[in-house]
């Protein structure tokens, strides 16, 4: 079977299949198009993207995937530093770029092969070998340069057929979204999702909620940020009742989000839990219960197990915590020029380390507590999960946003320090909330009320932000 089998196969000539922003096309045409990208690539192994969130990156990243070439996403917004490690690291030897950029050489400092909407061609291009690498993607760690995951062409496709399965999707669909083009989140579900699994395509550009509200949808994606803007946008919210299924992901979503939106659109979010080593691994059902804080179970033919630190077996009964290890036909290679980097990330077993802290229920159920190196505080013999505190300082009317770190103390070894969003509220009163809601060891010792949190362009909070300033 191809990758991208709805785009090699669609008859569907409505013209308005994948639409970017207000540039829109059909089916058969994206295919015509993509083509021609794929015909220009011949001979070359890895090709590198300005992945801007424009059709000319759907158009070239479809034509690489067609031509077997391995995509290397860049993000718009990467600096010289940054850009200049990408493609030196991944060796790509060429760079998409929009015809209508001016004079993009000087920024790529490569050979560029311009990607012209005007271009057509019928070339059929034989399906490269499932094992070939699909993607390069670039993910930082805590140290280091970014290390770029190679992602086969196999783990893609089990990726999305396995979302297909959870999330009944089909031609009928219209996705919607407004992410990033250059991480999973957007490049993998939301671009080439519908580039394999069928249905139209709008990606509403910037993630405004009267741009999600007026795109009819039947299935929407989004991130923490995007969901909590929509929240406080009722008639945005009540304008998504019609649609079929909410997903979000890439962060946890306040249990307060969930509730507003429940409240506001009649849908309970779906939340589901990946990682870029990974792709998406674990996920509710649509046909199943959506319970907030939690990111349901895994995907067909995903393994997920817990370990504390000695690497021993913890029981699945909802309250012991440790380290997630996922195993399953979604996982990547390793680290591109890094085996060192990617034989660390497994353990002797063929287990991929997360680095996540979670637990799992009798009944399968994930709840991701937060990254080991920065969500789970050990403070005075305790083990706690930064983000059960987060969940609880939300649950205060006045606070907006949190999150909670451990910061080193002289008697503790760590204490537990918020960093708190919101209007009207003092430090006491708030470790106080804390205090009558969880047990006493887990209420903050700290809060600190900010203007702020530090996040990425996927809304995750910077954390090592936070406790190095």
């Amino acid at each position: 079977m191809r990758l991208l089998t709805w785009l090699s196969e669609s008859t569907d000539d409505r013209p308005d299949a994948v639409k970017v922003g207000d540039r829109a096309v059909s089916w058969i045409e994206l295919r015509h198009l993509a083509t021609a990208v794929a015909d220009d690539l011949r001979g070359v192994d890895r090709v590198a993207i300005g992945a801007t969130a424009s059709l000319e990156t759907v158009v070239g990243a479809a034509g690489a995937l067609l031509a077997g070439v391995a995509v290397v996403p860049v993000p718009p917004d990467a600096g010289p530093m940054e850009r200049d490690h990408v493609l030196s690291d991944s060796a790509a030897s060429a760079v998409l770029v929009p015809a209508r950029d001016e004079h993009p050489g000087t920024r790529w400092g490569r050979p560029v092969i311009p990607v012209d909407l005007s271009r057509h061609a019928g070339t059929v291009h034989p399906e490269p070998d499932p094992a070939d690498p699909a993607l390069i993607l670039y993910t930082s760690g805590t140290t280091g340069a970014p290390k770029g995951a190679v992602l086969s062409r196999r783990a893609v496709a089990a990726c999305l057929d396995g979302l297909a399965e959870a999330w009944h999707w089909t031609p009928d669909d219209l996705l919607v979204h407004g992410l990033p083009l250059f991480h999973v989140h957007g490049l993998v579900l939301g671009v080439l999702g519908p580039l394999r699994l069928g249905g139209r395509l709008h990606h509403v550009g910037q993630p405004r909620p009267e741009r999600y509200a007026a795109a009819a949808g039947t299935l929407y994606f989004g991130v923490p940020t995007i969901w909590s803007r929509i929240a406080a946008a009722p008639d945005a919210a009540r304008a998504l009742r019609s649609a079929r299924l909410l997903v979000s992901g890439s962060a946890a979503l306040p249990a307060t989000v969930f509730a507003d939106l429940a409240t506001l659109t009649g849908h309970q979010v779906v939340e589901r839990y990946g990682m870029t080593e990974t792709l998406i691994t674990i996920s509710a059902q649509a046909d199943g219960p959506r319970r907030p804080g939690t990111v349901g179970v895994p995907l067909p033919g995903v393994c997920t197990r817990l370990v504390d630190e000695q690497g021993g077996v913890l029981p699945a009964d909802g309250t012991s915590m440790g380290e997630l290890q996922v195993h399953g036909p979604t996982l990547f290679d390793g680290y591109l020029n890094r085996p060192d980097a990617g034989a660390a990330a497994r353990t002797s077993d063929g287990w991929f380390r997360t680095g996540d802290v979670a637990t799992i229920g009798p009944d399968g159920w994930h709840r991701i507590v937060g990254r080991a190196a920065t969500d789970l505080i050990k403070s005075g013999g305790y083990r706690i999960g930064a983000g059960e505190v987060e969940d609880a300082l939300l649950a205060h009317p006045g606070v907006w946003e949190a999150a909670v770190v451990g910061t080193p103390h002289p008697d503790l070894g760590e204490q537990v320090t918020a960093y708190v969003v919101g209007d009207g509220v003092g430090e006491a009163e708030l470790i106080d909330f804390v205090a009558r809601r969880l047990s006493g060891h887990k209420r903050p010792r700290q809060v600190r009320l900010v203007d702020a949190l530090p996040r990425n362009a996927l809304g995750k909070v910077q954390k090592s932000r936070l406790t190095a300033d």
